[in-house]
């Protein structure tokens, strides 16, 4: 009995030896930490990401029949002059004549009901003055036209970005103003133009324009002059797809 007393005192003391050499161990495995000033290590930043978003491709010579599309313009599936795309917007235009002045304010929608080929409806407001007859008898005249007109149009893609187009609208114009008891007539009104993309779904159209109308312009004691008039003129619009 008398050699338990140095064996337990060993073995406590080869115990704390262990633990502690494991400690040190455990010290010596973990990583040493860095200090890193504020704004420094941009090098370890990732690596730049591009958002460009593609323009859709103009469509070329498949026809596709659909409904109507959503996500047209750029970064979306569908490009301009595809079928379902619809277009929504308006135009300005001044047409010159033959002692005829004509301003005019075109809203309108257009639906791509196959590739490249649109049907449109336009309300053009036209405010117009007018010169009639000659020598002693000429009187001038200010009036208000409006023409209800529906429009197939071909659309040609030069590029993504760029179109050249034919449109021929034809409808109903009715006139009223200075010395005219009101009168409907036929409009015929034929465009020739482009179309520019700009931005992400916007479109600038510049055209030239004719158009063709009759209508019952002005009283006399005889009855209401036929007014037939062929103007020529240009016309820009902006419209955005749908």
């Amino acid at each position: 009995m008398r050699f338990i007393k140095p064996v337990i005192f060993c073995s406590a003391a080869m115990a704390a030896a262990l633990i502690s050499t494991t400690s040190l161990a455990q010290d010596s495995e973990q990583p040493e930490t860095e200090t890193v000033e504020i704004g420094a290590g941009s090098n370890n930043l990732p690596p730049p990401q591009s958002y460009n978003e593609p323009l859709p491709p103009a469509p070329g010579g498949e026809v596709a029949v659909t409904g109507v599309t959503s996500q047209a313009g750029i970064g979306g599936t569908q490009a301009y002059a595809r079928a379902g795309v619809l277009e929504l917007g308006g135009s300005a235009g001044l047409t010159i004549g033959e002692n005829f002045t004509q301003f005019t304010l075109s809203p309108s929608i257009g639906w791509f009901f196959v590739d490249n080929l649109e049907i449109s409806a336009i309300m053009g407001l036209n405010y117009v003055s007018q010169t009639i007859g000659e020598g002693a008898s000429e009187q001038d005249f200010t009036s208000t036209v409006l023409n209800l007109l529906i429009e197939p149009s071909y659309h040609l893609p030069f590029s993504d970005r760029l179109f050249g187009f034919l449109g021929i609208g034809a409808g109903l114009a009715y006139r009223g103003g200075d010395g005219a008891d009101g009168g409907t007539g036929f409009a015929i009104a034929p465009r020739l133009g482009l179309n520019v993309m700009v931005g992400r779904s916007g479109i600038f159209t510049p055209a030239i324009t004719a158009v063709y109308q009759t209508t019952d312009a002005v009283a006399t004691p005889q009855g209401n002059v036929v007014a037939v008039a062929a103007t020529f003129g240009m016309q820009a619009g902006y419209t955005v797809m749908w």
